[in-house]
């Protein structure tokens, strides 16, 4: 937790002086590396566990998001596929959540 609190901190820092008329092409080619390392990274994670999505759309010949659906509404059983598919939609929303606010539409 500390580590995350002295990064906001540091964030912050930066967007003070940057909103007081600072400007540095290191901090800027330095920031948009990061985003882009962040972005990759998502994209990644996202590639995997869509993969995992497939499989059980396959099997269970339905979409993530109507499993979803029915699921939260309290339709299907309580198999564990179903837990571990829940699981892995909820991931899969948090990464494209993630995408769309570093500026990738997922």
């Amino acid at each position: 937790m500390t580590t995350a609190i002295n990064t906001l901190g540091k964030l912050r820092q930066l967007e003070s002086l940057y909103r007081h008329g600072y400007r540095s092409e290191v901090v800027d080619g330095a920031l948009e590396k990061i985003v882009s390392l962040e972005r990759a990274q998502a994209l990644q994670e996202l590639s995997t566990i869509e993969a995992g999505l497939k499989t059980f759309e396959d099997r269970y010949r339905m979409s993530s998001y109507d499993f979803y659906r029915r699921f939260q509404a309290g339709e299907l059983g309580d198999e564990a596929d179903f837990f571990e598919w829940s699981a892995l939609y909820g991931m899969a929303e948090s990464l494209r959540q993630r995408l769309q606010t570093l500026g990738d539409p997922a």
